[in-house]
């Protein structure tokens, strides 16, 4: 399991730097989640499906990066609690850098919790939790 999960967050992370080149598929971003998911940040609980409108949902968030001048997101730690053979959570420690002309390179480090399910050899996200992102931003004057 570690191996198939250390591979989905290699794989997560260069999907994020395409993203914020714009040379992102969302097809290929879709494959790093289950057909279904549940999310939790301080906004509250969604729940969703792998779908169309995850990849339209996704493509906007990147977008949003991009416009608030995210250059690059680097995984700094990944760590596993691992549940059974089939689930773990990643505790994976973020690093953000952001950078436009009225905003002096600034990296901001965060932390997000990924469920993760072992399906066929293949690990994929079905779940995350995360701290409140938009105070991290306001709180660096990002946004």
């Amino acid at each position: 399991m570690e191996a198939a999960v250390r591979a989905l967050f290699r794989r997560y992370e260069q999907t994020f730097a395409q993203a914020l080149a714009g040379r992102a598929s969302m097809d290929e971003v879709a494959t790093l989640y289950a057909p279904e998911f549940i999310a939790s940040t301080p906004a509250g609980v969604i729940t969703g499906r792998n779908d169309a409108l995850l990849r339209e949902r996704m493509a906007e968030g990147y977008a949003h990066y991009r416009a608030i001048g995210t250059t690059a997101m680097r995984i700094r730690d990944l760590r596993l609690s691992p549940i059974d053979a089939l689930h773990c959570v990643a505790h994976v420690a973020w690093t953000a850098t952001y950078a436009r002309d009225d905003l002096p390179e600034t990296a901001i480090d965060f932390d997000v919790h990924y469920l993760v399910r072992l399906a066929e050899g293949e690990a994929r996200v079905f779940g995350w939790m995360s701290g409140d992102e938009q105070a991290l931003l306001r709180q660096h004057g990002v946004i």
